[in-house]
């Protein structure tokens, strides 16, 4: 079980390969490790056998030895084979693997061996050459969710003392780690079922490792610009070379014009020129061909699309951290363009490299080493916002606007069709960025919805993070975005940033307004608005906006009523009187004088008064817009605060109570991930799997019987109540005997199963007589309806309560969508529910119950006794866990779920099943 030292890589051509039967492609994955760099993680093949032969030669002795407590210098025939042909079910290998010189090196190896029904034996070994970049913990949790796949719930190892890497690997995991030593030898045993520890470890080497692949993306010391005078990009290839030239880092960059060396068109690499910073002896020198070009950190490609991954295996040699890619003709041309974009994904992931485009706008950097690597003429302003923007066309005017308002920018990124870098990893370098305050991000799609909540969620904490996407739904499908489909409501993307943390923008202009309070001012305190205004009806329609948006106006004053003197004169005391209202906690300014410009002391005065008081204040002052330094002073430590200026008064009052919405959900307890007790995983894996072997093949949905719905549910602590069908009057007695008195009865037809106000349902009977002609009435409505199902239900009748629908879906994109509402046609036809992607926690669970409009019905509303609150959310609790763990839940359905004034009784439940295709699971994994 080693992770050591030295000798090289085994090596194997690279090829598409046909996976034999039974192969689990699901499990193959690229991964980023901890240096930023990307590996390929896929399970073993036969036909790996030279490949890992040449691996173990190339170890050191030493890595052997704690690979096999022996020295061995190649592996015997037999184990050769019992190592690459495994059964992918009681013996699970993988391999990571590296691309060099158009093959592929196997730069590490995990397996288990099945010991028990439950239990394996695991082993590692890492090529001594790539030891420090994190292969054994990636190798960890891939070969934990192949062991949860397959029912192994307890990995076992033997370790000697002497390898501490390998101990270190299990212990940093975050599972509980057993270990004894007996005969010399380190036994080690630990449950690989995901606890809140190892999710966060997990969640920590994910972010650490994206965060240091972007930052390589955005800091090159030197690029190589790819292009050919015959593509359709050559022109923006060149631009990129002109605007790296006006922004130059201390080193060098490497620009291009098609190689005219003789050979085979189709194969050469249209590069050849390399531009100096200005120390260089000259600005351009041309090179002969690109295998004499030197080391690079970045390559930029304007070739044709079906020419990019071709050109990007030529380069490997010079081993760049990422690829921009300018060109268009990817995904959004067809098919054909799919494969061009997987290709140029797969070439650039085997090297080692991230990808940002195609499509592309490039990216801007300011810093130590500015780097203009875009096609923006004019780099923003150094600023402190982070800003995103996917689309091309959209990061032109959005740049313009940025640039018009006088707003800086840290950082800006075009992630074109993001076939690789995203949202997502720009959000994990932003988190720990110290030159970026507030990150702005327009967004065309989301493609793993999941991912972004959490990568989001843990940003907003530290930094306001507004967002802008492309419709209102999350179902916009952009030319060139590969994403799949979605069955969601329109409004679970509305839940999930606000539960994120998100600020959602309704426009590009929003986007921006927002964006710029953020940046110059500090949060808000409250919502308690003072307003000031150069006169009372103005003072009132400013005072009716705020109202509006969600703020309480506590103050309106007329204080800036012209430009006569002793107006002037007073001004200081007027604001600083405003400002030390201890019931205001922000501020907003409209001076528009309706007959000459305003008085430019007005606008000093009111930035020193702001600065002074740290409350955070919007103005809209004629003559003044975006960020101006006649609206700028120095706060109490020395920091340059500006007020931020609007055309409008309702635009600085949007972004105001935009901003305030957000400083209530920084500063408000989220609460702790959902841990409920009573919960047995592996029951209810158990049930998952027979229930689908049974339809081994099938594509289809299962539906759970009752009994298998019951023990499922059972598993996750919610107790479904008994019903027994029934179709004579004499079975409806002996099954209400059975239950205990009184009872309920309804029809078992699936349209009339809940139609009380058809008269399918019956409720408290309480002896033989009423029940039996209960029975003749809901036959006469079965019957009437054309019904052929004549069977009915009987069960026990639940305390008096409020019906509640708990639901929980796996949507293809989203992941596991749980949602909640009150029972009745009134609710449906208003769709009044609320919705939240699993994971949950605690507060998400009990905001999920208040965010419906019928939530009063709960708490007493009417006169009527307030119900059990709590264990609603616990059975609501208890299905968002359900969701979470298991990714084959097609669909849950609790309906009614009854709340009394004690308890929540569970009286009807439908689960579906179907093969787990889940997007982001519990594993570190780039996109598909």
């Amino acid at each position: 079980m080693a992770d050591d030292e030295a000798g090289p890589p085994a090596t194997l051509p690279v090829a598409e390969s046909v996976p034999a039967a039974g192969y689990p492609l699901h499990w193959e994955a690229d991964v980023v490790l901890r240096d930023g760099g990307t590996a390929h993680v896929r399970p073993i093949r036969p036909e790996d056998a030279d490949a890992l032969q040449e691996f173990h030669v190339g170890q050191s002795q030493r890595s052997t030895y704690f690979r096999f407590f022996a020295p061995l210098e190649r592996l015997p025939d037999a184990e050769l084979e019992r190592f690459t042909r495994v059964d992918h079910h009681d013996r699970v290998a993988l391999v990571a693997v590296s691309a060099e010189d158009g093959t592929e090196r196997i730069i590490a190896v995990a397996r288990f061996d099945r010991t028990g029904p439950t239990t394996a034996e695991v082993a590692f070994n890492v090529s001594d050459r790539h030891h420090g970049r994190g292969l054994g913990s990636v190798l960890l949790e891939h070969l934990a969710a192949a062991a949860q796949e397959r029912g192994v719930h307890r990995f076992t190892a033997e370790v000697l003392p002497q390898n501490g890497r390998m101990l270190a690997v299990f212990r940093e995991a975050g599972y509980e780690v057993h270990q004894r030593l007996d005969d010399g030898i380190v036994w080690v045993s630990f449950d690989v079922d995901p606890t809140e520890r190892s999710l966060a470890v997990m969640a920590d080497r994910e972010h650490r490792a994206e965060a240091r692949s972007v930052l390589g993306l955005l800091t090159p010391a030197s690029v190589l610009v790819v292009t050919d005078e015959a593509a359709p990009d050559h022109a923006a290839a060149c631009a990129v070379v002109r605007h790296l030239l006006q922004e130059p880092p201390p080193a060098r960059t490497v620009a291009g014009e098609p190689e005219t060396a003789a050979g085979d068109d189709a194969g050469a690499v249209p590069v050849v020129h390399v531009v100096g910073w200005p120390e260089a002896p000259e600005p351009a020198r041309g090179w002969p061909s690109v295998t004499e070009v030197p080391p690079v950190d970045l390559l930029v490609l304007g070739v044709a699309a079906d020419r990019c991954a071709d050109v990007v295996r030529r380069c490997a040699h010079l081993r760049p951290h990422a690829v921009l890619v300018l060109s268009a003709g990817f995904a959004e041309t067809g098919p054909d363009g799919v494969t061009h974009q997987r290709d140029l994904v797969r070439a650039a992931h085997a090297i080692g490299a991230r990808v940002l485009g195609p499509g592309s706008y490039g990216f801007v950097r300011h810093g130590e080493r500015p780097v203009n690597a875009s096609l923006a003429a004019r780099a923003p302003e150094p600023g402190r916002l982070g800003l995103l923007c996917q689309s091309a066309p959209m990061a032109v005017g959005l740049l313009t606007s940025a640039r018009r308002r006088g707003l800086g920018l840290s950082t800006f990124v075009s992630s074109g069709h993001r076939a690789d870098v995203s949202g997502n990893d720009l959000m994990q370098f932003w988190t720990e960025d110290a030159r970026t305050d507030v990150v702005a991000a327009y967004l065309e799609s989301i493609g793993n919805p999941r991912k972004f909540a959490r990568v989001a969620r843990r940003l907003a904490a530290a930094k306001p993070v507004v967002v802008l996407t492309a419709g209102s739904s999350g179902h916009v499908v952009p030319a060139g975005h590969v994403l799949r489909d979605t069955r969601v409501p329109r409004r679970v993307l509305d839940e999930l940033l606000r539960q994120s943390g998100v600020i959602r923008a309704t426009s590009q202009h929003h986007l921006l307004d927002v964006a710029q309070l953020l940046v110059h001012q500090p949060l808000p305190t409250g919502r308690r608005v003072t307003v000031l205004a150069g006169s009372e009806p103005m003072a009132a329609l400013v005072a009716e906006a705020a109202t509006s948006a969600g703020l309480a106006v506590t103050s309106r004053r007329a204080i800036l009523a012209g430009p006569a003197a002793d107006d002037v004169a007073r001004l200081d005391a007027d604001l600083a009187e405003a400002y030390a209202d201890p019931a205001c906690d922000v501020v907003v300014v409209a001076y528009v004088p309706t007959l000459g410009p305003p008085h430019p002391r007005v606008a000093r005065s009111l930035a020193r008064a702001a600065a002074a008081s740290g409350k955070t204040t919007v103005a809209c002052i004629r003559g003044l817009s975006g960020v101006t330094e006649e609206l700028t002073a120095v706060d109490a430590d020395g920091r340059a605060r500006t007020v931020p200026a609007y055309a409008a008064p309702e635009d600085g009052v949007a972004a105001l109570a935009a901003a305030v919405r957000y400083a209530r959900w920084r500063s408000a307890d989220h609460g702790r991930p959902l841990s409920p007790s009573g919960v047995d995983r592996g029951a209810a894996r158990r049930v998952v799997q027979e229930a689908l072997a049974g339809a081994a093949g099938a594509s289809r949905v299962v539906r759970l019987d009752d009994a298998r719905t019951a023990e499922l549910l059972g598993a996750y602590g919610i107790e479904v109540w008994p019903v027994r069908t029934v179709a004579t009057p004499e079975e409806a007695r002996a099954a209400a005997d059975g239950l205990g008195w009184p009872v309920a009865l309804k029809s078992a037809a699936t349209t009339l199963r809940h139609r009380m106000d058809l008269g399918a349902v019956r409720l408290d009977l309480s002896g033989p007589a009423a029940l039996e002609e209960a029975l003749a009435q809901v036959r006469r409505v079965v019957e009437a309806h054309g019904e052929t199902e004549r069977r009915f239900e009987v069960q026990r009748m639940a305390p008096p309560g409020a019906a509640c629908v708990v639901r929980s879906s796996e949507d293809p994109r989203f992941g596991p969508v749980v949602s909640f509402g009150l029972a009745g046609d009134a609710v449906d036809l208003l769709d009044d529910v609320s919705h939240g992607v699993a994971p949950l926690t605690d507060v998400d669970v009990a905001e999920m119950v208040r965010g419906v409009r019928t939530a009063p019905r709960l708490f007493g509303y009417g006169g009527l006794p307030a119900l059990d609150v709590a264990a609603l959310e616990d059975v609501l609790g208890r299905v968002a866990c359900l969701a979470e763990d298991v990714p084959e839940l097609h669909a849950l359905e609790l309906h009614p779920v009854v709340v009394g004034e004690r308890g929540a009784a569970v009286l009807s439940a439908r689960v579906e099943l179907s093969e787990a295709e889940r997007v982001d699971g519990r594993r570190r994994a780039l996109p598909e």
